[in-house]
């Protein structure tokens, strides 16, 4: 019987239904969660919001959704949806969720979460007043190689050290170094490489290992006033952390957790594909799973799981965890001077 014929007839059993989605967003990311969300037969794609109507009309057709606004207050006050997900500039997601949350809806927003701590304290006391869902779409830790690598961590005894690392070089750098500032290098937007790469290494530290005693960063702050690149130690009970992130640069280094009796490495941290577990004098193991579906697809059926099941938030993608993130970033960002307007605000 195929993944999907499982899928189905679990949900049946459990009394599932249709969930219907809006959307705020149009970026290439929107189209990779909406090609996964339909994998899932109780998502349902209702409304598009677009500042514009002919880029809302576009989207529309390219999607088949049969209801578009240029008003946000429209679309989320109407009876036309159940939920919305946030894929807008990072700092428009406070503003945007909460508008949402106090017309009813659940909100999976996407990574970073906010702008800030300030930001995301607000946003969870709007969804705890009004009795809604709140998610932060961080797709590697819903994924089963991220459970593999939980699951796994009492193989490799007493943790000493996290590892992790993401850079990947932005094409929109070579427009930057032409003098062309554009969203990803634009610190207005609450953008970045901390807020764009960087959130992926530490997420997974912290769904892993909680809070960190002690931060200490180093980067390149860019002439735009967003950062281009940085690595962080971090100091934990008995181990410590260490993460590289960079829009600057590329590096194939994987993520590696390391224990007195072994280590746990995955290929990449953005989407797990490939775990191995070696034991200490031991030989390597591959441990990991082929992803069965796309990669945004649990992410996606975590939050709808979470609306029929009227839980108010995941264990995984928890509040606290996405609250600690920014926490943590809002730090690396206060040591590497970097200051976005709505820090002001």
């Amino acid at each position: 019987m195929s993944f999907y014929k499982l899928l189905y007839m679990e949900s049946l059993e459990n009394g599932s239904f249709k969930v219907r989605f809006g959307v705020i967003g149009t970026n290439f990311i929107v189209d990779k969660v909406l090609e996964a969300a339909r994998l899932d037969h109780r998502f349902e794609l209702a409304a598009i919001y677009s500042r514009t109507q002919e880029r809302a009309d576009e989207f529309a057709k390219k999607h088949n959704v049969p209801h578009t606004f240029t008003s946000l207050e429209d679309m989320v006050s109407s009876n036309l949806i159940d939920a919305v997900y946030i894929a807008s500039p990072n700092s428009l997601h406070a503003s945007q969720s909460i508008l949402c949350i106090q017309h009813g809806k659940h909100v999976f927003c996407e990574k970073p979460f906010a702008s800030n701590a300030n930001e995301v304290k607000a946003m969870i006391a709007a969804a705890e007043k009004y009795n809604v869902t709140l998610m932060e779409a961080m797709k590697p830790t819903m994924t089963p190689n991220f459970s593999t690598i939980k699951d796994n961590l009492k193989e490799i005894g007493t943790i000493r050290k996290y590892f992790s690392c993401y850079c990947q070089y932005s094409s929109r750098y070579d427009k930057l170094k032409e003098g062309v500032i554009l969203n990803a290098f634009d610190p207005s937007l609450s953008n970045g490489a901390v807020m764009d790469l960087g959130v992926y290494t530490i997420y997974p530290m912290v769904v892993l290992f909680g809070r960190p005693k002690k931060i200490s960063a180093t980067g390149l702050k860019l002439f735009t006033g967003a950062d281009g690149q940085g690595s962080v130690n971090f100091e934990y009970e008995g181990m410590d952390a260490t993460i590289m992130y960079s829009k600057i640069a590329d590096s194939s280094l994987p993520t590696e957790i390391q224990g007195e009796e072994g280590t746990i490495t995955a290929d990449r941290i953005n989407i797990i594909n490939k775990v191995t577990l070696k034991k200490r004098g031991g030989e390597e193991t591959i441990i990991s799973t082929p992803n069965p579906t796309h990669e945004y697809y649990f992410e996606v059926a975590e939050f709808i799981d979470l609306i029929q099941k009227n839980e108010k938030e995941s264990t995984i993608n928890s509040l606290e965890n996405s609250l600690i993130t920014i926490e943590i970033i809002d730090e690396i960002r206060k040591q590497l001077g970097i200051i976005y307007p709505a820090d002001s605000i």
